[in-house]
């Protein structure tokens, strides 16, 4: 095996812009990402944190996949997995209040959902880690020796730590998705510690405006994360597609979304995990981030079709098809 990710598991509660409320349904981060990878078949391994309260038939529902799970880290006691997401008809996606987004599809509230809050509390600190951030010690053994690590988002203290103790175990390529909660000017610094660390730096086009600001240029953003020191950056802009910008041969390209249109976009939950996870196989097996975009965009297109994390992998026979068919587009820089 030569694919790990790094993330959370979750239990996921989600709305969908067309007023479908889904349940209790396996999801998270690493999975996602997992699945990206999982459908270029290639085995990956899950690195995560888990509570005794996890269910383990979510699990079991793993084992018909070439998705490990050797790499789970038990932790004590009753741990919060839940993760509740909405996506209203207008408007960006909301994580928090699910009483009020399930009262507006005529839907009583999951007693499940009776103490959420949010889904990921406290990942902007540097030192913290919540009881389900991955420490670099719990690298599991049995890992040793694997070529690439994606490191989905997580606490900030898990992405300033893990990726200098992978390169001591000898993880070859290491990308990471830094997430939302710590894009901020305040952790601007903290940024610039990572960035060193790691191959190829992919963060939202959100995610990108909150920590520089509305009005900058997208490139731009990307040669000032250059000088912070990440060769490769690439910037997820949902149905826009995405941005690349390597800075060891200043070639800069725009990739195209696979859905021009949203007809057959049904649930956009782990779009950007599951790229995240494409890209990490693509980048092996081609040493070309722009080629590795186009393997991310094929996984991200095939997980939006349905719903749930493992829903793209009964369509794995699909990818070398559209991977031959979206590669004939033209590109634009």
């Amino acid at each position: 095996m030569d694919f790990v990710t790094a993330g959370g598991l979750r239990i996921d509660y989600l709305i969908t812009h067309t007023g479908e409320a889904q349940i209790n349904q396996i999801g998270g981060n690493a999975l996602y990402a997992a699945v990206g990878a999982a459908l270029w078949q290639q085995p990956v391994g899950l690195w995560a944190r888990l509570g005794e309260n996890y269910p383990r038939e979510m699990l079991n529902a793993l084992q018909q996949y070439e998705i490990m799970a050797d790499g789970l880290v038990a932790v004590e006691g009753w741990q919060d997995h839940r993760t509740f997401f909405a996506y209203p008809p207008n408007g960006p996606r909301d994580d928090t209040n699910p009483a009020a987004h399930f009262a507006r599809i005529g839907q009583p509230l999951p007693p499940e959902l009776e103490t959420y809050q949010f889904s990921t509390p406290n990942l902007e600190h540097p030192t913290d880690y919540d009881p389900l951030a991955l420490r670099p010690e719990d690298w599991p053994v049995v890992y040793d020796g694997v070529t690439a690590v994606h490191l989905a988002p997580l606490s900030l203290a898990t992405h300033l730590h893990a990726p200098q103790y992978l390169r001591q175990q000898g993880v070859q390529q290491i990308t990471l998705d830094p997430g939302e909660r710590y894009m901020i000017p305040e952790c601007a610094a903290y940024i610039r510690q990572i960035l060193p660390h790691i191959d190829v730096f992919l963060p939202s086009r959100m995610e990108i405006r909150s920590l520089f600001g509305e009005d900058i240029d997208l490139w731009e953003t990307a040669v000032i994360l250059h000088d912070w020191g990440v060769q490769t950056v690439v910037i997820k802009n949902g149905r826009h597609g995405v941005l690349v910008s390597d800075s060891r041969n200043g070639r800069k390209v725009h990739i195209p979304a696979y859905h021009q249109d949203s007809s057959n976009v049904i649930d956009v939950t782990g779009a950007g995990d599951s790229f995240c996870g494409g890209f990490m196989v693509g980048l092996a097996q081609t040493k070309d981030p722009v080629q590795a975009a186009y393997y991310g965009t094929i996984s991200s297109s095939l997980v939006v079709e349905g719903y749930g994390a493992l829903y793209a992998l009964s369509r794995q026979q699909q990818v070398q098809h559209r991977l031959n068919q979206f590669k004939l587009q033209p590109l634009s820089g």
